[in-house]
């Protein structure tokens, strides 16, 4: 028997096999860098929502309280300036008005209660402004991104009825 050399792999042969394509090593990095920067993305939202929460903390206290004092045209205030105090108290907003400082005529305004998630944690704020035009300061809370207004009636702070917040909407509308 006689020994025959032959060519095993031929050029032929060759450009028929497969070869791996290199976009599937590049594909799982890119999916990776994306699950990379999502989980950066929910890492930075938290620390963002803490530190506003810190804030907070620092800035209204807990429960959460904003004061305000001011001339709101009471007969109580001969001795000083009404306080006003809104508190956010588990979830109910809370308004004190201690006219002229005299806390034996505090008055207190429910306001809404809030419904969600962490909302005990929810700043209220106020500011006065005449918004009837009757030379009174009258009280306007701020929720979030919602303002209530309660119209100084001269001895107390009452919620607009619907003919009051017509005539403001047009004395604004001037």
């Amino acid at each position: 028997m006689a020994v025959t050399s032959r060519e095993i792999r031929s050029p032929r042969r060759m450009s028929t096999m497969a070869v791996p394509a290199p976009a599937l090593g590049t594909t799982a990095y890119i999916v990776t860098g994306l699950l990379a920067v999502l989980a950066l993305y929910v890492l930075v939202s938290a620390v963002i929502s803490w530190g506003q929460v810190v804030v907070d903390d620092w800035r209204y206290g807990r429960p959460r309280t904003f004061h305000l004092t001011a001339d709101v045209g009471r007969a109580e205030e001969t001795v000083g300036p009404t306080r006003l105090i809104a508190m956010n108290l588990d979830r109910q907003v809370l308004i004190l008005e201690i006219p002229g400082g005299d806390v034996s005529k505090t008055r207190t305004l429910i306001g809404p209660y809030l419904v969600g998630a962490n909302e005990d944690l929810t700043p209220i704020t106020m500011r006065l402004a005449d918004l009837n035009g009757d030379a009174l300061p009258d009280l306007v809370v701020g929720i979030k991104n919602e303002e209530i207004v309660y119209l100084n009636r001269g001895d107390s702070f009452g919620l607009v009825t619907a003919e009051e917040r017509q005539q403001i909407v047009r004395q604004m509308g001037r």
